[in-house]
Formats: C-alpha cells, structure tokens, sequence
C-alpha cells in the first residue's frame, strides 16, 4: 500500500496530467488509488483547482482543515458524480431533485439536509451538507471510479504548477487539466424546499429571484 506523501516531509507532490475531454481511465485509476490510501490531491472543476481527499477519511479530512486554516465547525463541501450518488448524502424532495436535474452538472453548490452516511465532522450543527457536482469530466471519474464522494475546496491558484510550489509536501497528487481561473460556484441552500441563494457566483441563479 502506498504511503501518503503528506506524512513524508520534503517530498513533492507528482503532477499527472489528464485530458480534460477524455480522460485516460489508467491515469484516473491512479488517482483514485491515492485517495483510497488516505491521500490528499489537488483536482481540477468547472470552477476552480480544488483540494480534496476521501470523504470518509478523518485523518486526511483533518489534515485539510489543517492546510487551509479552517475551523472545524465549518463542514466543507463534497463532490458526487451525479443525482443518484447525492441521493444517498442528502434528504433530497421531489422540489429539490427536479432542481438539481436542471442544473447538474454545473457551477452550483446545493445545500441539503444530510444522511446517515455523512461523517460527523462533515455536517454542519444543523445537519446540512453541502454538494456539488461539478461539470468536469476529469472530476466525474475521479469521484466515479473511488466509487465514494471526495472533499472539495479551493486551491487557490489557477494552474499546478503554482499549486505544487505552494502547497509543497502537504499535497501527494496534482491532478492537471489545463489552466482553470477560479471562479466560485453558487452556493443554493433547498432546505424545507425553500431556494435561498447564499452565494452568488458561476451559474445562472436567476430561476431562485
């Protein structure tokens, strides 16, 4: 089993580049083989570079609280690969399905009540979740093929070789798919089927007015 390279200082993290209409399944494979050992990656989506790993891997899931800086008590958001995989995450309405139908994949993040199979340390105080399904293939079977949802926040940088010397050991993988300028997805909460648009950003949120 491979070792995660976050636990190995002075290590980089290697660049796999990735065709972003047609990803190679034998590269993608390798990236979910890092996840799966409890690795942290970097990923391109249709709205930025993101920082991700396994959802049901604390270790890994607190090792990017830790590398962004960020209080525990605010959940980040988590990518599926389609309606059917965010079924089983979140409580989701005749309302909120047929919302999401229209507009997955794409730039939004939906929040929803969450299931059972969510971690703790992955709901908010109120139980919510938030999710996404990105319109990026290379992110789809990424998702698809570790056959469970992966963490998803920001990177901060538009290209990987800037993710790579900014993020240095803490990173084992850099998945590349070109140059992505980050703009933020539209953040939609669905709970009790009232739309609330608590972000405004990629994506067309004119249906929620």
């Amino acid at each position: 089993m491979t070792k995660s390279v976050f636990k190995e200082p002075g290590k980089k993290p290697v660049i796999v580049s990735i065709n972003p209409d047609n990803p190679q399944q034998r590269l993608v494979d390798r990236v979910a083989e890092v996840l799966d050992n409890g690795g942290l990656i970097s990923y391109p989506t249709d709205t930025f570079y993101g920082i991700g790993c396994d959802l049901y891997n604390k270790k890994a899931i607190q090792a990017i609280y830790r590398l962004k800086g960020r209080p525990i008590d605010k959940p980040f958001s988590f990518v599926c690969d389609s309606l059917k995989e965010i079924s089983l995450y979140a409580k989701v309405s005749d309302y909120a399905y047929k919302t999401m139908k229209r507009l997955l994949p794409g730039p939004y993040t939906f929040i929803l009540e969450g299931t059972k199979l969510v971690p703790k340390i992955m709901l908010t105080k109120r139980n919510t979740v938030g999710i996404r399904v990105p319109d990026n293939k290379i992110c789809i079977a990424i998702v698809r093929t570790l056959g469970r949802p992966i963490i998803s926040t920001s990177a901060g940088h538009d290209d990987p070789l800037s993710i790579k010397e900014a993020y240095g050991h803490l990173l084992d993988m850099v998945v590349d798919g070109g140059i992505l300028y980050q703009s933020p997805s539209s953040v939609v909460s669905l709970i009790d089927d009232v739309p609330e648009v608590l972000r405004e950003g990629k994506g067309d949120i004119s249906s929620f007015r």
